[in-house]
């Protein structure tokens, strides 16, 4: 009877140190929820808004001109849809959107919608009369324009304040990440301490489930945490792509359309990777190989790029997209702000325990003070500029899934150069995993 009554109380004490956390745990899981939801949903509003924003104008003012130029009758013009199909866009953002600033550049967009009807309503009137052709050209040139052009920038003004918004909810989500992170060191700790104190009485097996769970937890929110920064995606990328593609297809260069499309096509295969976090060398260089040829195409006048890895690597294992946010940096942040251009080379090597990745480019690399503060944000996992959000995931990335002895580190001389280095161990990927290479798809 005793016993039972010991355990008992040993139970309940376990309980009472336990219950603050669950109520932590529970309200941050809930919280992380919401704003899961929120993200995506702001997501979601970008891509639409940025889909929409990239044709209408162009569009519009085309078909318009060609209804004024007699190339296409009122009956089988396009306006009427292209009206429809903005309305729509409108409707479906006014829904995805919250902010009151942007509800009000919607509710804008609506009334400049309503003025080009009425434009595109006199236009087809004059239509009906020999000499009004001059007539229509003013409409066209001093009204259907310019509120195109008022659509366009409002629509610009509203993709810049749901991106404020989506990296406003990213630091406030870390922030409340750091917070929990905090208390449930707290209360870990006063669980071992009072482990300590009855472990005469209980068995060390009764501590040691709690210390794992929180274990498991704090890894489980520190990669939801670095999956959420893996998530963004810039559609500038995208839509720029898009945009040289079309220059490209004007310009009659079909070589280029087809090595871009197909570049963009094997990027975003490997982006996702069927599902995997972990996949090979040989992938991961499919995929930034597609970025940089594209990026080559694009900004053919200041850049260059090389790649030289030996086979005996391709089959080791790398958190997926580790290379092409590196490279990214080197060309946003390095080559194109060398005067010239420059050039990029990626190389690998054996290394004291395992093997290295080498990232070198020849940019306005860094000065001894931010190279020494880049350092040591890697070094003490806290970057405070969004800039280096991309070195600092890519790095935790990589120490959750092998340990903290890999990673990134950084040698970089201003006027000269940056050279990332990437510490990987030899780990290559399952047999049954290699038939199914990316590259071979």
């Amino acid at each position: 009877m005793k016993k039972r009554s010991l355990s008992g109380r040993i139970r309940l004490t376990y309980l009472i140190l336990i219950i603050p956390y669950l109520i932590t745990l529970g309200f941050f899981l809930i919280h992380n929820h919401r704003v899961n939801l929120r993200y995506e949903k702001m997501l979601g509003s970008v891509a639409a808004a940025g889909s929409f924003n990239t044709e209408f104008k162009k569009e519009f003012d085309l078909e318009t001109y060609l209804l004024i130029a007699g190339n296409v009758k009122p009956q089988d013009s396009s306006l009427s849809r292209l009206l429809d199909d903005a309305r729509s866009v409108i409707e479906d953002l006014t829904e995805l959107t919250d902010d009151k600033s942007n509800l009000k550049r919607l509710s804008d967009c609506s009334k400049y919608l309503n003025n080009l009807s009425s434009y595109v309503d006199s236009i087809t009137e004059n239509l009906g009369y020999e000499d009004r052709y001059d007539s229509n050209i003013l409409i066209w040139e001093n009204d259907v324009q310019i509120i195109t052009s008022l659509i366009e920038d409002t629509v610009d003004a509203y993709i810049y304040e749901e991106n404020r918004q989506l990296q406003s909810e990213q630091e406030e989500n870390k922030r409340l990440n750091d917070i929990y992170l905090q208390i449930s060191a707290i209360l870990l700790a006063i669980v071992v301490g009072m482990a300590l104190v009855i472990s005469a009485f209980a068995p060390e097996a009764i501590a040691r489930p709690i210390e794992e769970q929180v274990r498991a937890e704090q890894e489980r929110l520190r990669r939801a945490e670095f999956e959420l920064l893996q998530a963004q995606i810039n559609p500038h990328f995208l839509y720029n792509t898009l945009d040289a593609i079309v220059w490209s297809a004007e310009s009659k260069d079909e070589d280029q359309v087809i090595r871009m499309t197909r570049s963009l096509s094997d990027f975003f295969r490997a982006s996702l990777s069927k599902g995997k976090d972990d996949i090979s060398i040989r992938d991961e260089l499919v995929h930034v190989s597609s970025y940089l040829l594209i990026q080559q195409i694009r900004y053919q006048d200041i850049l260059k790029y090389s790649i030289k890895i030996d086979d005996k690597y391709m089959d080791c294992l790398i958190p997926k997209i580790t290379l092409q946010p590196l490279v990214e940096n080197a060309i946003y942040h390095g080559i194109k702000n060398r005067r010239g251009g420059g050039s990029i080379d990626i190389s690998a090597f054996d290394s004291e325990n395992g093997f290295t990745i080498l990232i070198k480019d020849n940019g306005a690399g860094m000065d001894e003070k931010r190279l020494e503060k880049v350092r040591e944000s890697l070094v003490n996992r806290s970057p405070e500029e969004t800039e280096i959000y991309g070195l600092y995931n890519v790095n935790e990335r990589i120490q959750l899934d092998f340990g903290r002895e890999y990673g990134i580190s950084i040698q970089s001389e201003h006027n000269k150069g940056t050279s990332v280095y990437i510490n990987l161990p030899f780990c290559p990927v399952e047999d049954g995993q290699k038939g199914d290479n990316l590259s071979k798809s």
